[in-house]
């Protein structure tokens, strides 16, 4: 008995319109088909497929057996590539992708030494203003803020990141550091417009209080960097991730205000395809970034003070 076998051999008939079919896509004869399908049927004791001259259709334990049958494979798949992975240098096209900001300030220069280190591997940074979909523009590896998108894909958090409140000190003289969030409605606010959410709607949080503020400004835009240019001109407060205010607010350009108060983690992830999980190229380039953000992982605490630097 090769189970095995056996399920390769179901999940490729599962795949054909008929048993002839099947037997052509096989090599084989149709009568060998049929006998090879009646011996699993009969071995596992269920019927998983009926079966007329013109069509095949599963039944319903043919249905389970061929949905978790094709991860057991992928995974089998994946575990032996993966072994010959570990043993072979990796080499060939990389194609990477990030924010605009991000990628420019920080991966830019991981991917230079990357490069040296790897000579091999062929890196393409594509900065975008949102993440690409990995699977249709053929990205092996995503850089991305926030939870990982769904299942379809594999992630590995590189490095905790914040969203602070802050302001410039020219701003804050003039029109008063809020107190409350709710003193946030009150003043002028630069709101970022990402994705789909309600740019206007900014949810904060400290330890597990949460309060969402409705706020307003005569400046917004839908990029980051943008608007913390405008918050150090002294538009207003931006709400935006650390690792684009920290060296502000280590200047003193920018502060911190309503501290502990902070907008929703942006973990930073490094998301790949799920056929993906083998490649040694993906592999060191993963392994390489997570050796260069070992520091930042743990994260500061919710309730860290300014008094100690951001780490980024």
């Amino acid at each position: 008995m090769n189970t095995v076998a056996d399920l390769a051999f179901f999940v490729a008939l599962a795949r054909q319109p008929s048993l002839a079919a099947a037997a052509q896509e096989m090599g084989i004869t149709p009568p060998n088909v049929s006998r090879r399908l009646a011996a699993l049927e009969k071995r596992l004791g269920l019927r998983l497929l009926n079966r007329t001259t013109r069509r095949l259709s599963l039944t319903a334990e043919g249905q389970r057996y061929l949905q978790e049958g094709e991860q057991i494979l992928r995974d089998l798949e994946g575990l032996e590539a993966s072994l010959v992975a570990d043993r072979q240098a990796p080499k060939g096209l990389l194609k990477v992708n990030a924010t605009f900001g991000f990628g420019r300030r920080h991966l830019a220069p991981l991917i230079s030494e990357f490069a040296q280190r790897y000579p091999e591997v062929e890196v393409i940074l594509e900065l975008t203003d949102r993440p690409l979909d990995l699977n249709e523009h053929g990205i092996d590896v995503g850089i991305q803020f926030g939870p990982p998108p769904d299942a379809r894909v594999l992630a590995r958090r590189m490095a905790r990141n914040r969203r602070l409140l802050c302001a410039s000190p020219a701003y804050l003289a003039e029109a008063g550091v809020p107190a409350t969030p709710q003193d946030l409605a009150r003043h002028r606010c630069i709101v970022i417009r990402e994705n789909t959410a309600t740019f206007n709607n900014w949810q904060l949080v400290q330890g597990p209080d949460k309060v969402l503020v409705k706020v307003r400004g005569p400046l917004s835009t839908n990029h980051g960097e943008i608007a913390v240019d405008w918050a150090l001109a002294g538009h207003g407060i931006v709400l935006r991730s650390e690792w684009d205010v920290a060296s502000y607010l280590r200047s003193g350009r920018l502060q911190r205000v309503l501290a502990p108060w902070a907008g929703d983690m942006a973990d930073i992830h490094a998301v790949y395809p799920q056929r993906h999980h083998m490649s040694a190229k993906v592999r060191v380039f993963l392994d390489f970034l997570a050796e260069r953000f070992a520091g930042y992982r743990a994260g500061p605490d919710a309730a860290q003070d300014e008094a100690s630097p951001p780490p980024w």
